[in-house]
């Protein structure tokens, strides 16, 4: 039997493009910001709570409709700024310190962290920027940013206030856009995509990056849809157009890069099995697609980048260079660009007389 081995060396540098602050903060960490906000959890017990908040055990989770359960969970505990502020921090130094990654973007609503209005949502936004700047202080050689997502539940209207406040932060760690979330009640065709066209070409127009959640699940033909009307640079998932030749092609032609999240596609069912895992990857890289590869959350699907990577690297889906290339390729596709933002520095005579 042989053993799976690691692509990268311990100091290789990694980028994860992919990760949803509600999957990325451990469960002590969940588990005290709750208790400090006075948050009634379902259960009093830690390790209950550690299950609850997780997915690494599929037995029991139903698919992305138990995904979007426990993101309900998580969402609740951060909805506040100093839950936010604490969390984006965070995950950014427990990246860097535990897979020593670089480059890192953090996805999430923020509306869905104001209690539907209860906070304000700019003090949100400004509380994940301020755990950006103490992570920015902390590790500097981290390149990190912010994605703002909007929802598919969500009315345009809402859906336009996250693209405004993602256009108004465009200059603080606001690095792109993104849509997500469950489908709406009662929906059982594709969702439309294309009435986001004027949304999406106002947050590229600001200079922000966009990204689409699309794929994953659901029907093959909404990947079309979202390449011809929303021209996305990076699409979240994406699998299901491994199915289809003409998208494998359009996504080859046109360049959209791929975050393949290959351990939470196993755990909601997304793809079936290792066999499935390699199909994929194959698929895409023999037609010319451009792949990354991602965690969707370490702490909510118990992995992490260099074990996604070993994982792929030891069931035949990528060889060491293909991961090698792939992760180069989530380097050079960040939105958040080729240097690190700058550190933040006292403004001139604020330091304290000696």
């Amino acid at each position: 039997m042989s053993v799976a081995v690691s692509p990268f060396d311990p100091g290789d540098e990694l980028a994860e493009l992919h990760a949803h602050l509600g999957g990325s903060v451990p469960p002590h960490v969940l588990w005290e910001t709750a208790h400090v906000q006075g948050i009634a959890l379902p259960t009093k017990d830690y390790w209950e709570f550690r299950d609850l908040t997780s997915i690494a055990d599929p037995r029991g989770v139903d698919g992305l409709a138990g995904l979007d359960r426990i993101y309900h969970l998580t969402e609740l505990i951060q909805s506040s700024p100093l839950a936010v502020e604490l969390s984006v921090h965070g995950m950014i130094g427990g990246a860097y310190r535990s897979q020593r990654i670089t480059t890192c973007e953090v996805r999430f609503n923020p509306m869905k962290r104001n209690r539907g209005g209860e906070r304000d949502l700019d003090h949100i936004v400004m509380a994940a920027i301020r755990g950006l700047d103490r992570a920015a202080l902390e590790y500097p050689q981290v390149r990190a940013g912010l994605i703002l997502m909007m929802d598919r539940t969500f009315t345009p209207e809402q859906n336009a206030v996250i693209v405004e406040r993602a256009i108004r932060y465009r200059a603080r760690g606001v690095v792109g856009i993104d849509i997500a979330g469950p489908r709406p009640a009662g929906s059982e065709g594709p969702y439309p995509y294309r009435d986001l066209a004027g949304l999406v070409d106002e947050a590229r127009d600001a200079g922000l990056g966009v990204t689409i959640h699309v794929g994953e699940e659901g029907f093959a033909e909404e990947v079309g849809e979202v390449l011809e009307h929303l021209r996305p640079d990076r699409i979240g998932h994406g699998i299901l157009a491994a199915r289809d030749p003409e998208l494998t092609r359009t996504l080859a032609e046109t360049g959209t890069v791929l975050e393949i999240c290959p351990t939470s596609n196993l755990l909601t069912g997304a793809m079936s099995g290792d066999e499935e895992v390699v199909e994929t990857f194959r698929t895409f890289l023999e037609a010319g697609v451009r792949v990354t590869v991602s965690t969707d959350g370490p702490e909510m699907m118990r992995t992490h980048l260099r074990d996604e990577f070993t994982y792929l690297c030891g069931i035949g889906a990528l060889t060491p260079d293909e991961a090698r290339t792939a992760n180069a390729v989530a380097h050079a596709v960040s939105f958040r660009g080729s240097t690190p933002r700058p550190v933040p520095v006292p403004a001139a005579g604020s330091a304290r007389p000696a």
